[in-house]
């Protein structure tokens, strides 16, 4: 089989399972855990806030046996924001056009409760070690939820899935987006960024998970205020547009078809569907990513750590993301911007005689309200953050899983080659790589998720000793 025809297979099991299988589960698992759990989203959310932040501090706080519920949490949330945040936002606004944002909403709403379930099971399963550091994940309670051959395999598929999707192949993603945004911005060639990023990210991995949290503890909220900073900055050159930016979520949430055409079926089909997928891999909801994290925080008891657990989510959709959109609608959609009044008839040719893609526009809305120059330094310096964070937090997620497998041997090797493959995407683009991890990122929600629906009891046990 040649690589084009291997490419056109995985890009075909991706479409099956991204716009029918993993939506309607983790759409189903969601919405299945908000009533499990008495809609824990709500009537802990003031609760989570307060136990994620209530005693936040960039100087480190860990404890000897595992992080602090906000070390936790920005390791989680290193994972969770990264390009998909700015791409992958534009790219939902412009297929589905401005109401994807909506549904975002949405599936971040209903994401919360599972990552609430995925905390809680990480820290009732995880395996204390001889010196009293701890370690967990979905592997431990898929074995918990399947006690026989079938959870050993299904165990076992989770790690493989995940060492390949982000332990490598998502590492060499995320790179090269750095690579490339640093390139056009400030010319410096692939190349040299991929020695620097590939060299600073092997100090971390080689530092284990004291020197990870040390560095994600001070760089998420650094990056996340940066982001906010500059978004907001365009907000309020854009402030008069801001009550149409909403305006037009709402609106295109329900009739997209007026401005991405095809019947409302199709229209309103595509809207949701973008939306959903966007937000459920841009929060990692139910993908088992983050439990790894989670697991290993030094909480009174795990409702704790799935209250925390939430306010990821909270953070990476409601906030990040949605600055993102808000950026893009304000200045594209309304007022003067380039999109503003086009309809059914005329988006597609606007779009490709202004050559506005999802790579790019972000930068044409920093841009827009300041210079071009400045737009291309903002969004590099903050994809820097974001993918750097990412990679950083999917190796340590992946190494686990490694260890799970090997018992922990060949660690160094583990390492050695998502250090390569970090140099490697910074130097080059393959849409195989691309399409492959995106097949095994879905294909880990398939064992998570059901180890999650068949331990829901044990959820809405701990969710209900919460007082109210």
């Amino acid at each position: 089989m040649t690589e084009e025809k291997f490419l056109q297979t995985v890009s075909d099991i991706n479409n099956c399972l991204s716009d029918y299988v993993l939506t309607i589960l983790l759409v189903g698992v969601g919405i299945f855990f908000t009533f499990k759990t008495r809609f824990v989203q709500i009537r802990c959310f003031a609760e989570g806030w307060k136990n994620a932040f209530g005693r936040f501090s960039l100087h480190g706080d860990q404890k000897k046996t595992g992080m602090s519920p906000f070390q936790a949490l920005t390791a989680a949330v290193a994972a969770q924001v990264g390009t998909g945040n700015i791409v992958g936002a534009s790219g939902a606004i412009l297929t589905g056009g401005p109401g994807a944002i909506f549904w975002m909403w949405i599936i971040a709403f209903f994401g919360m409760a599972t990552i609430y379930a995925e905390a809680v099971l990480a820290q009732t399963t995880r395996l204390t070690e001889k010196d009293g550091t701890h370690k967990g994940g979905p592997v431990y309670y898929i074995k918990k939820a399947f006690p026989n051959s079938f959870g050993t395999f299904l165990a076992g598929f989770f790690a493989f899935a995940i060492i390949i999707s982000l332990g490598f192949m998502g590492c060499m993603v995320q790179a090269n987006s750095i690579g490339e945004t640093c390139q056009t911005a400030f010319g410096i060639p692939a190349y040299l960024v991929g020695i620097f990023i590939a060299a600073t990210a092997g100090l971390v991995f080689t530092g284990g998970v004291g020197r990870l949290v040390q560095v994600t503890e001070k760089l998420v909220p650094v990056m996340a205020i940066l982001y906010l900073a500059g978004g907001l900055y365009v907000l309020i050159t854009r402030f008069q547009y801001l009550p149409d930016t909403f305006t037009l979520i709402i609106k295109f949430a329900f009739t997209p078809e007026a401005l991405i055409g095809g019947g409302i079926g199709h229209a309103l089909k595509t809207a949701i569907s973008l939306g959903v997928k966007r937000g459920l891999f841009s929060n990692e909801a139910g993908m088992g990513s983050t439990p790894h994290a989670h697991a290993i925080a030094d909480v009174p008891s795990p409702h704790v750590q799935g209250t925390v657990a939430m306010m990821g989510v909270f953070i990476d959709t409601i906030i990040v993301l949605t600055m993102t959109a808000l950026i893009v609608i304000s200045t594209l959609y309304t007022g003067d911007g380039p999109l503003a009044g086009a309809n059914a008839s005329t988006y597609t040719a606007i779009l490709k005689n202004t050559g506005l893609t999802q790579t790019n526009l972000v930068q044409y809305a920093i841009g827009s309200a300041s210079t071009v120059s400045i737009g291309n330094i903002f969004v590099a310096v903050c994809l820097l953050f974001f993918a750097f964070s990412t990679i950083l937090s999917w190796n340590y997620f992946g190494r686990i899983n490694f260890a799970y497998l090997t018992g922990n041997r060949g660690i160094l090797i583990y390492s050695f080659i998502a250090v390569l493959c970090i140099f490697g995407g910074t130097i080059m683009k393959s849409d195989l790589v691309w399409a492959l991890q995106d097949m095994f990122n879905q294909l880990m929600v398939l064992p998570n998720a059901l180890a999650l629906l068949v331990l829901s009891g044990i959820v809405a046990k701990i969710a209900g000793m919460k007082k109210e």
